[in-house]
C-alpha cells in the first residue's frame, strides 16, 4: 500500500530553478537569506501588475486557471467603486493526498509567495493580508515568516497580517470556505455564491489565489516579462511546480519549464515505462492513457487536448498489476466523505457514486455502471462549491479511460488484479466526515424525523428544504418514513417541519445513551401541533 506523502517531499527541477531557487543551499529560506538568493523587489501600481500578469499569461495554481490580471482588476475596481479597501488572501489550503506543490512552498520559500501577495496589498492599497493553511508546518513556517518582516496583526499596525489554520479537509480548499472561516464561521462554503473580488472578507472586495500565483508573480516582477517568457512555451511561459506520486519509486515535487513532455517527468520520479494510465489534476482531475502519454506535455492546454487536465499539479501513474476501477473506486470513497454535508446532492449523490461503482467491481452489470453515470450526471453544478463537480469528473474519466476493465467487470469475472492502494490517501479517521473540524456539530444525532403517511401528501417540500434525509420517489413521495437527522441539519429539520403543508412530520429526541441537556436541544414537535408550537 502506497504510504502518505510527507508534508515535504523531495524536491527536483529540470532546467534552471526559479520558485525552487536556493533550496539546494538550505532548507528554509528565511528571510535574510531570500533577500540573498532572490534579491530585493521594487514596489509597482496596480495597472503595472495587472499588465505584468497579463503579459505572462499568468493564471491561478490552484486548478481552476482564472486570469490573474482579471482578478486583480476586478478586485482594484471593485474597491474603488466602494471606496473601500481591499483584502489579500493567500490560499494555502493544500488539502489533496496527492498534492504537495504549496505546502513544500510555504514551507521552504515562505517569502516568495509573501512577496507576491504584499506587491499586491500595496498596489492596490490594502491594510488585511491573510494566509490560509491546513497544516501545522506549514503554519509555522508562515507565521515566523510574518515575524521575520516584522508583520502582526496588531490593531495599530500599517499591514495587518495573520495566518488563518482551518482543518484538512477537501472543502476547506474552497475559497468561499476559507473566506468564511476568516469571517469566523466554519470552513465550508456557504450557501449563495459570491465573487470574492466583489465581497469577499468581511464583505470587501478580496484578492484571493493560490500560494503558488502569488510565488510566480514574486518572480515576474524580479526579472521582467521578457526574461520571464524566456523559460517554457510561447503561450503558457515560465515553470510549473508538479507533485508526482503514486506508482513511482520516488515520490516528489518537481519544478519543471512548461513544454517538457510528460513522459520524462514520470521517467524522473521512476514511473513505469508503459503505465496503465495516468491521473492528472489530482482527485478532481482526468485519467489518461499510456498511449496518450507519450503525446502530452506539462501544460494547462497540452493535457486539455489529449484529454487530462493540469489542475492542481498533481501527477499519478498506476502500473500494470493493480485494478485501476479499484484504485479509482478507494478515491471516490474519499471523496464521498470529504463532503461538507451541506448540500443534498454531494452528500447523497457522492456516496451513491462510490456505491454504483463499487458495484461494478462486485459484478452489478450494465445496470450499475448506468446508475454510476447518472449519479455522475445529477450531482453536477448543484453544490455550493465545486467539489460534486470534480468528483463528478474524475468518475466520468475513470469509467471512460479504463473501458478494457469496465468490460470485463461489467460483462464477466473481473479484471483478475488486486487493488495495491497506490494512490496516497491520508489515513482512515483523521478528520470526522461531515461539517469539518469537529465538535459539537459532528456528534451523534440526536433527533429522528418522522413521516405520518396518513397525512403526506406529496408536496416535496422536505426534500427541497432536507436533501440530506429526504428524497422523493417515482410516485413523488419520500422514499423513507423515519432517519436519523444529521447534527448540523438540525436547523434545517426543524424548518422542513414548519413549512410541511400537510403537518406530516414530527421531529423526536433520541436520548438513548445521552445525558439530558438544556443546551442546543431541538423542540420535541407531535404532529399536528409544529406550526403552532414554532411559530409561522
Amino acid at each position: 500500500m502506497n504510504e502518505a506523502l510527507p508534508d515535504v517531499p523531495e524536491v527536483r527541477v529540470v532546467g534552471l530553478p526559479q520558485l525552487t531557487s536556493g533550496f539546494d543551499l538550505v532548507e528554509r529560506l528565511d528571510l535574510p537569506m531570500h533577500l540573498k538568493v532572490h534579491g530585493p523587489l521594487e514596489p509597482m501600481g496596480g495597472e503595472q501588475l495587472a499588465q505584468l500578469s497579463e503579459r505572462i499569461n499568468l493564471k491561478g495554481r490552484g486548478g481552476a486557471g482564472f486570469p490573474f490580471h482579471k482578478k486583480l482588476r476586478s478586485v482594484a475596481e471593485a474597491a474603488i467603486k466602494r471606496g473601500v479597501r481591499p483584502v489579500v488572501v493567500v490560499n494555502g489550503s493544500e488539502d489533496e493526498p496527492a498534492c504537495r506543490k504549496d505546502t513544500v512552498l510555504i514551507n521552504r520559500a515562505p517569502h516568495l509567495i509573501l512577496d507576491g501577495a504584499l506587491l499586491c496589498a500595496e498596489a492596490m492599497g490594502a491594510r488585511t493580508l491573510v494566509i490560509g493553511v491546513t497544516r501545522e508546518s506549514t503554519q509555522r513556517s508562515m507565521e515566523a515568516a510574518l515575524a521575520e518582516r516584522g508583520l502582526s496583526n496588531g490593531r495599530r499596525s500599517a499591514l495587518r497580517a495573520r495566518v488563518q489554520r482551518n482543518p484538512v479537509r477537501m472543502v476547506t480548499g474552497a475559497a468561499a470556505s476559507l473566506i468564511r472561516s476568516i469571517d469566523g464561521g466554519p470552513a465550508i462554503p456557504p450557501g449563495r455564491k459570491v465573487s470574492a473580488s466583489r465581497s469577499g472578507v468581511g464583505g470587501a472586495p478580496t484578492l484571493l489565489s493560490n500560494a503558488e500565483t502569488f510565488a510566480q508573480l514574486a518572480i515576474a516582477s524580479r526579472i521582467g516579462p521578457e526574461r520571464y517568457g524566456n523559460t517554457g512555451l510561447y503561450d503558457e511561459p515560465g515553470t510549473v511546480l508538479l507533485t508526482v506520486s503514486g506508482a513511482v519509486a520516488r515520490p516528489m515535487v518537481i519544478e519543471v519549464p512548461t513544454g517538457v513532455p510528460l513522459r520524462y517527468v514520470l521517467q524522473l520520479a521512476g514511473a513505469p515505462p508503459v503505465p496503465q494510465g495516468v491521473l492528472t489534476g489530482g482527485y478532481h482531475g482526468k485519467w489518461i492513457d499510456a498511449a496518450t502519454v507519450d503525446e502530452a506535455i506539462v501544460s494547462r492546454t497540452s493535457l486539455q487536448q489529449v484529454g487530462g487536465s493540469l489542475g492542481a499539479g498533481a501527477i499519478l501513474p498506476i502500473g500494470q498489476n493493480t485494478c485501476p476501477l479499484g484504485e479509482s473506486l478507494r478515491v471516490a470513497q474519499w471523496l464521498a466523505e470529504e463532503s461538507a454535508g451541506q448540500c443534498g446532492p454531494c452528500y447523497l449523490g457522492l456516496p451513491a457514486a462510490a456505491r454504483g461503482l463499487e458495484d461494478i467491481l462486485n459484478g452489478g452489470g450494465p445496470a450499475a455502471l448506468e446508475a454510476v453515470k447518472q449519479v455522475a450526471k445529477n450531482v453536477k453544478r448543484r453544490g455550493a462549491c465545486s467539489h460534486p463537480d470534480g468528483s463528478a469528473m474524475f468518475l466520468e474519466s475513470t469509467v471512460k479511460a479504463f473501458t478494457d476493465d469496465l468490460a470485463a467487470h461489467v460483462l464477466g469475472n473481473g479484471c483478475g488484479r488486486p487493488v495495491e492502494g497506490v494512490l496516497p490517501l491520508f489515513e482512515t479517521g483523521r478528520a470526522p466526515t461531515g461539517v469539518p473540524g469537529g465538535g459539537e456539530e459532528n456528534g451523534p444525532s440526536r433527533q429522528k424525523i418522522f413521516v405520518d403517511w396518513t397525512l403526506c401528501r406529496g408536496h416535496g417540500l422536505c426534500a427541497d428544504i432536507l436533501p440530506e434525509v429526504f428524497q422523493l420517489g417515482a410516485d413523488g413521495f419520500p422514499t423513507v418514513a423515519q432517519a436519523e437527522v444529521p447534527r448540523f441539519a438540525e436547523a434545517k429539520a426543524v424548518r422542513a417541519v414548519r413549512r410541511c403543508p400537510a403537518l406530516a412530520l414530527r421531529i423526536e429526541e433520541d436520548t438513548r445513551g445521552q445525558a439530558p441537556s438544556s443546551r442546543g436541544s431541538l423542540p420535541v414537535l407531535s404532529q399536528g401541533r409544529g406550526r403552532r408550537a414554532l411559530g409561522r
